[in-house]
């Protein structure tokens, strides 16, 4: 089942997406890894920044959660993370076709360019990886994040993306 995920659920959310991002470590540069890697305060910030939750339960238990923070014109899938125990059964798979549902605006994703299971992931859904150019601005334009990490990630469009 795929609902939204409330204030009672950020404790949950916060454990999926520090447990899943062990996957990262090691891959990403190293000065980009911290332990854990999302904080209480980040996980806060982040939602009060406007970005919205949704998880993926099976049998009762959250075991998969995602983002969308609307940007005006696009929007962007934030923090897409699946239990280390639960990948590869289709729930990040899910929970974007039901995002993707919510939104007639093109979606955006941001990732590490070292997290190649990640871009294959998007790319299997029909998701197009964009020019450095491209990518750069849609960074600076629509995401509040460091430049070291801009420069170390990537920024992948949806099926229906128009350059804006």
């Amino acid at each position: 089942m795929i609902r939204l995920c409330t204030e009672d659920d950020f404790d949950v959310v916060r454990e999926i997406i520090n447990d899943a991002a062990i996957a990262y470590k090691g891959v990403i540069p190293d000065d980009r890894w911290h332990q854990p890697y999302m904080t209480h305060g980040q996980l806060r910030g982040e939602i009060e920044d406007g970005v919205v939750f949704f998880g993926c339960e099976v049998d009762g238990t959250l075991m998969a959660v995602m983002g969308i923070q609307d940007r005006g014109d696009v929007c962007l899938i934030r923090h897409a993370y699946v239990r280390t125990a639960q990948r590869n059964l289709g729930l990040g798979t899910r929970l974007l076709a039901f995002l993707e549902s919510t939104t007639a605006k093109p979606l955006l994703v941001g990732t590490w360019a070292a997290a190649g299971w990640a871009i294959a992931f998007y790319e299997k859904q029909g998701y197009l990886l964009l020019p450095r150019r491209q990518k750069d601005r849609l960074l600076r334009t629509y995401w509040k994040i460091p430049r070291r990490q801009a420069e170390t990630s990537v920024v992948l469009a949806s099926p229906r993306w128009v350059d804006l």
